[in-house]
């Protein structure tokens, strides 16, 4: 009974944004895990493994997560899982994919870590969470990687291309999930257990009042169609531009309207889209964080080959003011003509994952 109850624990630990925690070794996640390394559904991938003893802090708790992948776009309910900070996806195991993707953790595969404590030395510990018979291997997690269909084509599998495996449908007016974003923390205004009353009071209504935008906001898209911050593309034929910009130089996101003389109807440049949660950074300074050429295609599973190569910047993500607080944080793709490069004396500090949100005090027009 007492290993039962250990076991159950382990998996729910009630983790909230800013706390810290030990990712578990490698033999204790594998123990967590079924044949086809998953639990609950949610694949542990290889590029994982890495983190393995490491100390990290939790970015945001992953109560739930968009569906990009489908129509129509949606919001899905997770349990049990966070995201850290600053760990996504590197590729290695899955042909050099470079989305980047905020990994999930499920909460059996951490243990609170003492905050003074920030070292990334493993700590062995001393009662790992066995919650199956059937222990996974690392070959079989490498294996889970990838199938060959009937064509000999490579398909990929990861957690984003399973998210509807390890979630489930979640009504869009369900006032649970905003009462979740306060508990854990996700909203992220300053709050601290400490903090004076005043100032929780103040951190409360900024909270609300980002969950009355997000809702009116949802609301006025999926009933009438309405977009905001409005875009509109408006060419039949959209026009290419390359810089041949590299990770490290700096850039500055072109202004709203110059980037919508760029895009179709359909608010797309050369078939990528210039996105809501991308305005925000029109005007900012950024600095270059890789240039994309290949993904994996979450609908297909399939590795895409991009014509025309994009670009990722430091720190620039969906934030999803516009969609309902998903704490996800994919990365924005950038074509080169909705940038332009700027004066190397003009920067902010290298190497910051947040270096860009002090230059988003430009108005976007």
């Amino acid at each position: 009974m007492m290993n039962t109850r250990n076991s159950r624990q382990a998996q729910c630990l009630g983790l909230k944004a800013g706390e810290w925690v030990e990712v578990r070794g490698k033999e204790e996640i594998l123990a967590t895990l079924d044949q086809n390394g998953r639990l609950e559904n949610l694949p542990f991938m290889p590029e994982m493994f890495q983190y393995c003893g490491q100390r990290l802090r939790v970015s945001k708790r992953a109560d739930k997560t968009c569906d990009p992948a489908h129509t129509p776009w949606s919001i899905r309910r997770m349990t049990n899982s966070v995201h850290l900070e600053n760990v996504r996806c590197d590729g290695a195991a899955h042909d050099g994919c470079q989305a980047g993707c905020l990994i999930f953790w499920k909460e059996a595969w951490l243990k609170r870590a003492d905050a003074r404590l920030i070292s990334p030395a493993p700590v062995r510990s001393l009662n790992p969470p066995s919650l199956n018979g059937n222990l996974c291997t690392v070959e079989s997690i490498l294996a889970a990687t990838r199938t060959e269909n009937a064509q000999g084509e490579t398909v990929y599998s990861c957690q984003a291309m399973e998210l509807r495996n390890y979630t489930s449908f979640m009504k869009w007016w369900d006032p649970r999930q905003y009462i979740r974003d306060f508990r854990s923390g996700n909203l992220g205004n300053g709050y601290t257990s400490n903090a004076s009353r005043s100032h929780k009071v103040f951190n409360l209504v900024l909270g609300i009042l980002q969950i009355v935008q997000a809702v009116v906001i949802y609301i006025a898209w999926s009933r009438r169609g309405v977009l905001y911050p409005h875009i509109a593309g408006k060419l039949d034929k959209t026009p290419l531009e390359t810089l041949d910009l590299q990770p490290g130089e700096l850039v500055r996101v072109r202004g709203k309207e110059d980037i919508e003389a760029t895009l179709d109807r359909n608010n797309r440049n050369r078939g990528l889209l210039f996105d809501t949660e991308m305005v925000p950074y029109c005007g900012g300074i950024y600095r270059v964080l890789r240039r994309v050429t290949h993904i994996i295609d979450e609908k297909t599973g399939k590795m895409m080959n991009m014509k025309y190569p994009c670009i990722i910047l430091e720190g620039v993500y969906c934030k999803s003011d516009y969609h309902r607080l998903c704490p996800r944080a994919i990365y924005s793709y950038w074509r080169e003509n909705w940038l332009e490069r700027v004066d190397t004396h003009a920067i902010p500090p290298a190497g910051q994952e947040e270096s860009g949100r002090n230059a988003c005090h430009l108005a976007c027009k």
